[in-house]
């Protein structure tokens, strides 16, 4: 008969946070700023359902109940808006989402550990830098008066302004991002490729597997709970597509194909002081991404994937 291990001591609550205090001391000024510019701003939310000035304040602002959200869905500039904010963002899934995989695959191959290092670091540094010096740096290059056109100048070959140019915007935004922020993906990836157990590459080649063969068979297995992840956060952002960069650009381009559900609340609340009416369209917004992570998350569980969380 088979015996039994020992009996298994569960540790009571009281005990458990004597245990971790240390860390649990860590975590208090983070809980602290976490609620205090997270949470505690929400309760603002409420001025969505007044008529809020802020020379009143909250307490004496009137309620109109759904007036705001009606004048929201109503407004002909707010579609606008959602159809420039969906447009960019399907944009960029198809072509800035997975160049930071293929770079890390193609980093991955290289062999020389200081070559690579020496591309990831090149690559990597952009990620640092302000929308306002991206935006400059694109500004001396594609500008009216940039380099490239007094190259071209000089040459004899006329080249229109890429940077006011609204038929290039969207394929300029989605260029500055790549520049700006495929090192920071690569990283990530990089990170989940070197889990991978390099035993499995050495089997693959010892049954005569090539190149593309280990690629597909083991290295984007190794990245698919990434990707998912990143894909599920992505889609929760989806309606937020880069404030900075875009409202730096909105003059030049016009509102047409610049403006974006953040710009759009932007002018709105803080230019115009239609406080309550950027609320309840920041509302709207809030919701939807919700939306879509918890919609994004289901399908990666009916997938097998963990995706953002998992229930036990």
């Amino acid at each position: 008969m088979a015996q039994s291990g020992p009996p298994v001591r569960h540790r009571s609550a009281w005990s458990r946070i004597k245990r971790d205090r240390s860390l649990l001391i860590m975590t208090i000024p983070v809980i602290v700023l976490l609620g205090v510019f997270a949470y505690v701003p929400m309760l603002g939310n409420v001025i969505a359902w007044q008529d809020y000035s802020p020379y009143v304040g909250i307490l004496d602002s009137p309620f109109v109940g759904w007036w705001n959200f009606e004048r929201v869905f109503t407004n002909p500039l707010f579609w606008d808006a959602v159809r420039n904010t969906l447009v960019i963002t399907a944009f960029q899934l198809v072509f800035f989402f997975p160049i930071p995989i293929v770079l890390a695959l193609l980093l991955n191959s290289v062999i020389t550990p200081a070559i690579r290092t020496t591309i990831q670091s090149v690559v990597y540094l952009p990620h640092f830098f302000s929308w306002v010096l991206v935006v400059t740096i694109f500004q001396q290059l594609l500008g009216g008066a940039g380099q490239l056109h007094r190259i071209l100048a000089d040459n004899g070959i006329a080249m229109p302004d890429i940077m006011t140019n609204p038929d290039t915007f969207l394929v300029l935004i989605t260029a500055q991002s790549v520049w700006k922020d495929a090192g920071w993906g690569i990283i990530i990836f990089l990170a989940a490729l070197s889990t991978v157990d390099p035993a499995l590459y050495e089997a693959s080649v010892m049954d005569g597997a090539n190149r593309w063969r280990r690629i597909w068979h083991i290295t984007l297995p190794a990245l698919r709970p990434v990707i998912i992840l990143l894909l599920i956060l992505r889609l929760g952002d989806a309606l937020t597509v880069g404030f900075e960069q875009l409202i730096l650009q909105r003059g030049a381009v016009g509102a047409g194909v610049a403006e974006v559900l953040d710009t759009f609340v932007y002018y709105q609340g803080v230019i115009n002081g239609d406080w309550s009416f950027a609320a309840a369209a920041g509302l709207v917004k809030g919701i939807v991404s919700l939306i879509l992570v918890l919609g994004a998350n289901k399908i990666a569980h009916v997938f097998g994937e963990a995706g953002v969380y998992k229930r036990a």
